[in-house]
């Protein structure tokens, strides 16, 4: 039976879609390769797709900076608040202007960016456990550097974002934090301030679609739920895998698609 014919049926696409998102962030990350390219799926415009997945996919996060509140390192929130707000803003209002067909023509080039970050995140992270094992104290961190290199990245994470959280990990562990909890905890304020200016962004230009958003949202919260129930008994490196596969498969679509039309 062809899809057109079943009632609502790309309600259905996008309840399946969210589902598996939300249940792949609880247990690796990388759920916006499967709900983003859903959105598109059912017909939305892809610049209003990904200001729509960013808000369904926002409570999650903020789940996810409740757990870890307590590793957060405080004296690095006010400069890490003030470029986040800055680049969100910036990363947000760029994507509102950047005109359809160019944002089409650079999505598969973002998912696979997204899925080389996320594969690397995987070594690296390794890195930084071995270097968090033997440290003793955390070096002072020059504060107008860090704000230098995370305003990029924040940039980053307003306009797309897929990644975007390991990067700020990188750079945090580059100028001296050694602590994976405080680095984890920092990657999580920074993605989800990031995309909580983005989001009153994309609310207050129109950009939400909130019929798809609302499904959405209850759907992946459903998943991240079921996720996290599982999430430590899964093989992280096979979930890892799964996920970089995942990605590449769906850049790989986007680059056909392109070629196709």
């Amino acid at each position: 039976m062809h899809l057109g014919l079943i009632p609502h049926w790309h309600y259905l696409w996008l309840v399946v879609a969210s589902l598996i998102a939300g249940v792949m962030n609880a247990m690796a990350g990388g759920g916006s390769f499967i709900s983003f390219p859903a959105m598109i799926g059912v017909g939305v415009a892809p610049v209003e797709a990904n200001a729509t997945n960013t808000v369904a996919l926002w409570p999650g996060q903020l789940a996810s900076l409740a757990t870890l509140r307590r590793d957060v390192r405080r004296d690095l929130l006010p400069v890490l608040g003030s470029v986040c707000v800055v680049g969100g803003i910036a990363g947000a209002e760029t994507l509102l202007h950047t005109q359809q067909r160019t944002f089409l023509r650079l999505i598969p080039w973002l998912i696979l960016m997204g899925t080389v970050l996320f594969g690397l995140s995987g070594p690296v992270s390794k890195w930084l456990r071995r270097r968090s094992a033997h440290h003793h104290a955390d070096r002072p961190i020059p504060l107008l550097p860090l704000a230098l290199a995370l305003l990029p990245i924040c940039f980053y994470i307003g306009y797309f974002g897929a990644g975007g959280g390991f990067l700020v990990m990188t750079v945090l562990a580059l100028f001296g934090m050694e602590s994976m909890h405080e680095l984890n905890a920092l990657k999580v304020v920074a993605a989800t301030s990031s995309n909580f200016v983005a989001i009153l962004t994309f609310v207050v230009q129109g950009a939400v679609l909130w019929h798809y958003c609302a499904v959405s949202m209850l759907f992946a919260g459903l998943g991240g739920w079921v996720g996290a129930h599982f999430a430590r008994r899964a093989n992280g490196e096979v979930l890892r895998g799964i996920v970089v596969a995942t990605g590449t498969l769906i850049a790989a679509y986007f680059f056909w698609r392109q070629h196709s039309l």
